[in-house]
């Protein structure tokens, strides 16, 4: 089965989120595609924060989404920073340009699931997931959650839903708990896509 891990991370929190899911796919057998959505912040802006600026060029790498991965792929993970309890502009500018593949039903049962970071515990992990999961419904996707049959889930006060993987508090690394969480969940993605597709 055919992976694609979608993101947008302005500090790197939500691009080291991706990595695991990236990782937990690839361990169930997947064929992966990372993309990262164009960036929309000022180029000045970015120069002038450190943080932005280190983050921006930790992923310089990492290929820009374009909606043919979405296409290639027979389950989708989306990521995103929560702003105010919602998805960054970033990643809704890529899917605001999705018309196309809505028209022509190119999305129609796919596997889809969702991750974030936010700041705070409540600061928007769960809330942005379902703010995201809206572009799914429209298109007719198979929404696939982390569930509590990830057992690190309900474990500790960190990040992590069943909505699906979060960061908490923007950290230079993941926790073991948040890790661990991610790498579940791209397994399962992609272990739904394969059923999914057969």
């Amino acid at each position: 089965m055919n992976i694609s891990v979608i993101y947008y991370s302005m500090t790197g929190s939500v691009y080291r989120l991706a990595q695991e899911v990236v990782a937990g796919a690839e361990e169930a057998g997947a064929t992966v595609r990372l993309r990262r959505v164009p960036e929309l912040i000022p180029l000045d802006i970015i120069e002038s924060n450190p943080a932005m600026k280190q983050a921006a060029e930790a992923q310089q790498a990492v290929e820009v989404a374009m909606l043919e991965d979405l296409v290639w792929a027979d389950g989708i993970a989306l990521g995103s920073p929560t702003r105010y309890g919602n998805m960054a502009a970033q990643l809704k500018n890529f899917l605001d340009q999705t018309g196309p593949l809505w028209a022509q039903g190119q999305l129609v049962g796919k596997a889809v699931g969702f991750f974030t970071g936010a700041q705070t515990m409540h600061g928007g992990h769960e809330s942005t997931i379902l703010t995201m999961s809206t572009f799914a419904y429209h298109h007719g996707m198979v929404i696939v959650p982390a569930s509590y049959a990830i057992p690190e889930v309900g474990a500790t006060a960190t990040g992590g839903t069943p909505y699906g993987p979060s960061e908490l508090g923007s950290k230079p690394e993941l926790s073991d708990h948040e890790r661990a969480i991610a790498r579940a969940f791209g397994r399962r993605l992609a272990e739904v896509a394969g059923k999914l597709r057969g």
